[in-house]
């Protein structure tokens, strides 16, 4: 059976990306996170459908573990870091999703939504990550679903049902940043404007257009992608949040549970600063090297 590209003209991919410019501004204006529920509930679905089809292609022949490296190389790790982090770049939606559930306290609980959440989504990263170096090795892509051969349509239908999941969620993960740049810096100067929804609606509008020309302006988003996860995910996930722990409960501990407690987050403090500074500096260099 022929590909899905077979069929459709030689057009410069920005082309496309304009395409779906004004549907991703569209899903942008909606301003309640509970309306953008059933969004996120299609992107899983569509996601765990991609995925099944990653492990077809992962698991329909036999694999060799003979030429596969057990450990890899020391300087590679900072790519790996900040990859990671860049994967669990959703931390920034946690308290606004606390602060929309009709029962709060169901969150942070030992098997609430947040901790089983998180697990499946490692325990998917894990085996899609673990298993995919197993089957191409050295080979493998910056995104596995390039790597997917015969049949070509099916291959295909992965990247196309992978870029709709992330096009519906694109409106989650712009919430936060529109949310505090809004309502925290923007709204508060205007209370007086007769206009000010519309301006509300040009502020989404102007970060959906800004993401749009990063999109379109860098072409290897692997390298970013470490990138960003090392400069500002090791601390927004790892820094920030062990000093806002001990800024907040420092006054209410014993002496034991100071201990402790600085023990814990001062080491995460550091894993930070690192990831933060080695993940950063490795990065550059391999983009510096790929564009040069």
């Amino acid at each position: 059976m022929m590909a899905f590209s077979s069929f459709l003209p030689k057009i410069d991919l920005r082309l496309y990306m304009l395409a779906i410019l004004v549907p991703l501004i569209l899903v942008n204006w909606i301003r309640n996170l509970k309306f953008l529920a059933p969004f996120s509930t299609a992107a899983n679905c569509i996601t765990f459908i991609s995925f099944g089809i990653i492990l077809y292609y992962i698991f329909r022949e036999p694999m060799s573990f003979g030429s596969r490296e057990v450990i890899g190389n020391v300087e590679n790790f900072p790519l790996y870091f900040g990859t990671v982090l860049f994967a669990l770049e959703a931390i920034g939606v946690i308290m606004p999703l606390e602060n929309e559930m009709k029962r709060p306290k169901m969150f942070m609980r030992t098997f609430g939504v947040l901790n089983v959440g998180m697990g499946i989504i490692v325990f998917l990263y894990t085996a899609l990550g673990f298993f995919g170096y197993m089957r191409y090795g050295k080979d493998i892509e910056g995104s596995i679903t390039f790597n997917l051969g015969d049949p070509k349509w099916l291959a295909e239908s992965v990247q196309v049902l992978l870029a709709i999941g992330i096009f519906f969620t694109h409106a989650i993960q712009c919430y936060v940043a529109i949310d505090i740049a809004w309502n925290e810096y923007i709204a508060p100067n205007l209370e007086k404007n007769s206009h000010k929804l519309m301006w509300e609606y040009v502020v989404r509008t102007s970060l959906v257009v800004l993401t749009f020309l990063l999109a379109v302006a860098i072409p290897q988003l692997d390298l970013f992608i470490s990138l960003f996860g090392a400069l500002c995910l090791s601390g927004l996930g790892l820094a920030f949040p062990a000093i806002i722990h001990i800024c907040t409960f420092w006054s209410v501990c014993g002496s034991t549970e100071k201990s402790i407690m600085l023990a814990k987050n001062m080491s995460l403090i550091l894993f930070g600063l690192l990831g933060l500074i080695v993940g950063t500096y490795t990065s550059l260099r391999d983009i510096i090297k790929t564009f040069s």
